[in-house]
């Protein structure tokens, strides 16, 4: 065990005190190749998972048998883990960067909205490989509380799955269907709170003073007011506040601290039984063969006083933990963090300096979504080449998630500092933004909808589909052919972006047939107080039939897509090493980003106007592309210039190559 020199006296001499107890157990229930495996990978990996554990739960009075109890789980799961997925362990850790590669592409999808049931979604997987999705992302299978559940997020049986849409065992199935097919399923883990029908919520409702360690609550408002000095309100709108009174609790009753809607309980993780509680879960899911857990509110899971109570520190020692452990067990399924939080807090989830390639592998890029709405509204791209500069690279073993919308709003994160710079009032640019999408500025093409308006700073998110946002909806409704054909376009230049930008680009389920709002959900009172269901349309099957006739909307949308991710497959300079290099270019109205890594080189030029612009033609060599020069958006074709210059039609977007 050549790793124990690197190890401190201290660790080592835990370590081997551990494996010495955990052989006999390890030996009667698995062969001896795995077990030789698991002793190999917790040697690799256990400061990783130990010492983190050690500041965070070191000085708890039962932290012995708390750790004790936490691997003899991990030799429970490990025994259960089946065949094919320990098999999957081996291949991904003889290719660690199988996540970045330039074939991935995401889709996400509600199960019940695409397909009706996980067994629908089962015989939809070809529609998904002719699309070129090599990574599923089905929102919150898990079985929720009924009624009101926050879309799915208030999860009240972490074993089970909504028996709306199947069973465990159809969950297992569709696993192992993507697998055969090379697609890789990702799924929610509501990491920060449970529903209170949950079991553990009950028995805290019952004054069982174990599960009412599983949370916070107190007798009276003293602490929570006292932390409601500096907590924001998530959902002013309908869930106000913090806290919530349940009268039942113990008999007299307790406030409960409840961030999301009343009826979802934050766990407390300065208690370890939770800690474990939960890694017990991310076993027993990483079993069933899902390869990415969405952790779901991370920034959340630890409190403290006169914080705003995200992003603190135990949050990546809690992670760190998490990681080491699966890394053990399960090492094919890999993390992802719900994060929308500044990049400075934002990077730390996937690791810096001594946490590199130990905490999630992936992070959604929601600074870059909010800078492509932002600039396909004012048509100028110096905000988003300032800010992108100043985006902080990410490092080895981790990757971006880049996408144009998602199941949630879009909040408008630009900062006033970021919009001073380039000459922009913070608070007026981000009024126009509001206004623009929610079309009540003069010549407005969105068609959205406010989030959460607060009358008091005239802050607001905004709901809406990417066809409706981009305009395509108030263009069909006009039936005006050129305003259609601009939006079509624009669709396909804010995906075009996301596809060359670093990372795995996510589908949203409808964008790649152009789905409207869908305003159905007026009429169901359990999502009527909540907007953002007209961004979350059923899927239109009548509609994808036509999806292969490039004459009419849907066709044009889905061919566009098929080109772009047809030249994005195999094009060595899409790595997720590759460098992201933003490029000033001399039109306010043309974007410029150059990729670079030893195997090639990309340069993606993107015109935000809807009339053709000019960039120029220095920047090929700037980009030291080498050699002829061909735009791989138009099968290859060699670039032409005019006087010196590149010329791009009305959002057009060009990835230009070189052929050395």
């Amino acid at each position: 065990m050549h790793n124990l020199l690197q190890m401190s006296s201290a660790s080592r001499s835990v370590f081997e005190a551990l494996t010495q107890r955990l052989a006999p157990a390890l030996a009667a229930r698995c062969a001896p190749r795995d077990v030789d495996l698991f002793l190999i990978r917790l040697e690799r990996y256990f400061e990783d998972l130990y010492l983190p554990l050690v500041q965070l739960y070191g000085e708890a009075a039962d932290w012995h048998h708390q750790f004790e109890a936490l691997f003899a789980q991990m030799v429970d799961a490990y025994a259960a883990r089946p065949e094919p997925l320990r098999l999957l362990d081996l291949e991904r850790q003889c290719t660690p960067d199988w996540f970045g590669q330039p074939n991935m592409v995401g889709y996400v999808c509600y199960s019940d909205l695409f397909a009706g049931t996980l067994t629908g979604v089962r015989e939809r997987v070809s529609y998904l490989q002719e699309l070129g999705v090599t990574y599923l992302h089905l929102m919150p299978v898990l079985k929720a509380r009924p009624g009101a559940s926050d879309g799915g997020y208030a999860v009240m049986d972490y074993r089970a799955v909504n028996p709306a849409l199947g069973n465990m065992a159809d969950l297992q199935a569709l696993a192992s269907e993507l697998h055969k097919s090379g697609i890789s399923l990702c799924i929610d883990l509501v990491i920060n709170h449970t529903a209170k029908e949950h079991e553990w919520a009950q028995g805290a409702i019952a004054g069982e003073e174990k599960y009412l360690n599983y949370y916070y609550t107190f007798p009276d408002r003293t602490l929570p007011d006292a932390y409601e000095h500096t907590l924001p309100e998530v959902f002013p709108d309908f869930a106000p506040g913090n806290f919530s009174w349940y009268p039942a609790i113990a008999e007299s009753g307790r406030w409960v601290w409840t961030t999301f809607n009343e009826f979802q309980w934050d766990l407390n993780y300065t208690n370890p039984t939770v800690f474990r509680e939960m890694l017990d879960i991310m076993f027993f899911l990483a079993n069933q063969g899902v390869d990415i857990l969405r952790l779901d509110a991370v920034p959340f899971i630890w409190k403290r006083m006169g914080t705003n109570c995200q992003n603190e520190p135990e949050v990546y020692l809690l992670i760190q933990a998490f990681r080491g452990l699966m890394r053990v067990v399960a090492p094919a399924v890999i993390f992802k963090a719900e994060a929308i939080t500044p990049p400075k807090y934002l990077l730390p989830y996937l690791g810096v300096k001594n946490t590199v390639g130990k905490e999630c592998e992936l992070a959604y890029n929601n600074q870059l979504m909010v800078l492509l709405w932002s600039t396909l509204a004012t048509r100028k791209v110096t905000l988003m080449t300032h800010v992108l500069h100043d985006m902080p690279r990410v490092l080895l073993g981790s990757t971006w998630i880049t996408y144009i919308r998602n199941h949630d709003d879009i909040g408008w994160a630009i900062t006033d500092e970021d919009a001073a710079a380039v000459g922009e009032n913070g608070f007026l640019h981000r009024q126009f933004l509001i206004d623009f999408y929610n079309n009540t500025f003069p010549g407005s093409f969105a068609k959205g909808a406010l989030f959460q308006y607060n009358p008091v700073t005239r802050d607001a998110r905004i709901s809406g589909t990417t066809a409706s946002l981009a305009g395509l909806e108030a263009a069909v409704a006009k039936q005006d052919d050129y305003e259609i054909d601009l939006a079509v376009r624009r669709i396909l230049l804010l995906h075009s972006i996301i596809m060359v930008y670093g990372g795995i680009p996510l589908i949203y389920m409808g964008d790649e047939l152009g789905l409207f709002n869908d305003r159905s959900y007026l009429s169901d009172s359990t999502n009527a107080e909540d907007n953002r269901w007209m961004h979350r349309p059923p899927m239109d099957w009548t509609k994808a039939k036509s999806r292969h006739d490039s004459t009419n909307i849907v066709g044009r949308i889905y061919k566009g897509l098929l080109n772009l991710l047809a030249a994005r497959k195999y094009e060595p300079a899409l790595h997720y090493l590759g460098l992201i290099q933003p490029m000033w270019t001399d039109n306010d109205h043309v974007f410029a980003l150059l990729r670079r890594n030893p195997k090639g080189r990309l340069l993606l030029l993107a015109n935000f106007h809807e009339s053709e612009q000019s960039v120029t033609a220095d920047l090929l060599q700037y980009s030291d592309l080498g050699g002829n020069v061909r735009n791989l958006l138009a099968e290859g074709s060699l670039l032409t210039l005019a006087d010196g210059r590149i010329h791009l039609a009305p959002y057009e977007s060009m990835w230009l190559a070189g052929d050395k």
